[in-house]
């Protein structure tokens, strides 16, 4: 469980997103009295308004109710100033130039895009940029940095495991959340990625893999429930009939969360030919 009440978290989603207990509660339908007995635990939300107060505070269930998740997770790290990633642009943004240099506005989604850091470097290069992240606060400093840079890029917020393409895209980029996929889901999600790439396009990813000589301790438990390591070679396996570019395994050192630890990641550009199609 969190540290916070479900008041608390109220209140703290609430100030966050700069609404009033009045505006809070004039979107429920309810009086602003309700809200403020929530927020000061001497009432709870009824089992029956818990969805509905969730969407409002653009968060979950869970997180309501004090448990952890991917959304908490992420949106605490991006509840500050500075971008939780810093700026620099993934080398694989630069591999992506490479193979597909934008010579028009080829048509980028960026999975998982965080802060926006990739996306909006993408976009600055001259591609036509879509992009999603399951963190509101994400998306919201995703969308100031690229109005800092003066680039147009489609974001929105959105989970991956409810998210299908709508559309084709010339390059798929997803960096560092794919072990948020169950192994059950994974051939399904791939399938589907493969499905909405263009003839000649481009699929890059990259995903956590579990070795017998790497751990990593959690702070909390739960954290570990949340995530699901890849088998080595397995994302190479889904793309067996694709042109590979780059396809690597490497072991790196890590301080994410001021916690040094270890990763082991498998990285993949692979190419759709026309021929199979």
């Amino acid at each position: 469980m969190d540290h916070m009440n479900t008041g608390e978290i109220i209140s703290k989603r609430r100030r966050a997103l700069g609404l009033t207990q009045s505006q809070l509660a004039k979107s429920l339908n309810i009086s602003f009295q309700a809200v403020s007995k929530w927020e000061n635990n001497t009432t709870y939300p009824d089992i029956q308004m818990l969805p509905r107060l969730a969407a409002a505070l653009h968060t979950t269930v869970d997180a309501l109710l004090g448990y952890r998740s991917v959304v908490t997770d992420y949106d605490s790290r991006y509840d500050q100033e500075e971008y939780y990633w810093g700026l620099t642009p993934n080398r694989i943004c630069y591999d992506i130039m490479k193979l597909l240099p934008p010579v028009k506005p080829y048509r980028v989604l960026d999975i998982g895009c965080g802060e926006g850091k990739d996306a909006v470097f993408m976009a600055k290069c001259g591609y036509a940029v879509t992009a999603f992240d399951v963190s509101e606060q994400g998306i919201e400093k995703a969308k100031r940095l690229a109005e800092h840079n003066q680039v147009n890029v489609r974001f929105f917020k959105a989970d991956i495991l409810d998210y299908h393409p709508e559309r084709e895209y010339d390059v798929i980029f997803c960096s560092g959340m794919l072990h948020f996929i169950p192994e059950s889901r994974r051939e399904e999600l791939c399938g589907s990625l493969k499905s909405h790439t263009a003839d000649m396009g481009i699929n890059a990813l990259n995903v956590f893999v579990q070795k017998p000589f790497i751990t990593r301790s959690f702070q909390n438990p739960e954290d570990e429930k949340l995530r699901h390591p890849w088998y080595s070679g397995e994302l190479f396996g889904y793309y067996h009939d694709w042109l590979f570019h780059t396809c690597r395994e490497e072991v790196f050192d890590c301080n994410s969360g001021g916690v040094p630890h270890r990763h082991c990641m498998d990285t993949l550009i692979a190419q759709r030919v026309c021929e199979t199609r």
